[in-house]
């Protein structure tokens, strides 16, 4: 298949403190969340000036990958600027006719995964006509740079821990919480448990668990579970002294990464006794940009490989789909 450019396809975040408001705005149109809720969200933000990393990660992202693809690429985003319709009407005008998509979503959801296709072919009736044609590479789990780059992480984590109570440490790797509804039209649950597997495997650590974070919406609502916070706290009582958190489920830091572990988990553990260390997200390791340099060349050398299913990850109900107030899934 030949591909004039590439297009990478994230959620977006504020960079300043005046961002944070219209950014949530853009986030929650058409949704039924409580304002008190917008606000608190919003406060997670002022922690940090105002400012998600997200956006700046993207950029790196791009800087990496431009040493290792000839073709130009583009950068679109679902909440905030560089919007993708605006991005599309670019690609447009500058002639591009068909193009590759990465989301930086590695699992499949309806979040991470179907919407962002949707996302696509609404900016692609905005820019009209003249709009490239687009296809969206399958989320990149199981691509052994992706398992690589997360077990150098957590490898270089666990290195900080003493070296005797090194074998002992819990390895809890973590990812954003989805409604069970939305669990059950994907195979998010199950694509994470087999990548911290993996994981564990190479970084040759067996004491390992999988839990969840950043939940919202009503109590009444399931969501996947074990909370972060009950799991440390469980952990607490069973006499463990060290914990290594990996964000298995997050290409690069959000906000939620940020508040959710490095704020809250961390006070948590402080007030625990729970020695806690964070391993790095992938982000730009050399192995991630290494995989997503050779999704791109198997794409355009073998097109029949398969790509993302129009009917991939159905939409679960409205109501699950209307809580989630800040950067959900990677």
């Amino acid at each position: 298949m030949h591909y004039d450019a590439i297009l990478i396809v994230s959620f977006g975040g504020p960079e300043r403190p005046e961002d944070v408001m219209p950014f949530l705005e853009n986030v929650l149109r058409g949704r039924h969340v409580p304002r008190e809720r917008m606000l608190e969200v919003a406060g997670h933000y002022q922690h940090f000036a105002g400012s998600s990393p997200i956006n700046r990660q993207c950029r790196e992202l791009i800087g990496a990958l431009r040493e290792h693809v000839s073709l130009p690429i583009y950068w679109g985003n679902r909440n905030w600027h560089p919007m993708l319709a605006d991005t599309v009407r670019q690609m447009a005008a500058d002639g591009v006719r068909r193009a590759l998509a990465i989301a930086t979503s590695a699992y499949s959801s309806y979040s991470g995964c179907r919407q962002y296709i949707e996302n696509i072919r609404a900016a692609r009736a905005a820019a009209g006509p003249a709009a490239p044609a687009i296809d969206k590479l399958p989320p990149f789990w199981g691509h052994q740079g992706f398992v690589a780059a997360n077990a150098d992480r957590v490898s270089t984590a666990l290195a900080l821990i003493p070296e005797e109570r090194r074998r002992a440490a819990r390895l809890v790797y973590t990812a954003h919480s989805i409604p069970l509804s939305m669990a059950a039209t994907c195979r998010y649950e199950e694509q994470l448990v087999e990548t911290a597997r993996r994981v564990a495997e190479l970084a040759s650590h067996d004491e390992w668990d999988l839990v969840w974070q950043s939940r919202s919406g009503p109590p009444t609502q399931p969501w996947l579970e074990p909370d972060i916070l009950d799991h440390l706290r469980a952990l607490a009582d069973n006499g463990v002294r060290d914990v290594v958190v990996s964000p298995l489920g997050f290409l690069s830091d959000h906000m939620e990464v940020m508040y959710d572990l490095d704020h809250e988990a961390a006070a948590l553990c402080r007030d625990l006794g729970l020695n806690f260390v964070r391993a790095q997200t992938p982000g730009t390791h050399p192995a991630v940009i290494a995989m997503l340099a050779d999704l791109i060349e198997q794409r355009q050398s073998a097109p029949d490989l398969p790509l993302c299913a129009p009917d991939c990850c159905p939409a679960p109900s409205r109501v699950a789909l209307s809580t989630t107030p800040s950067e959900p899934r990677p």
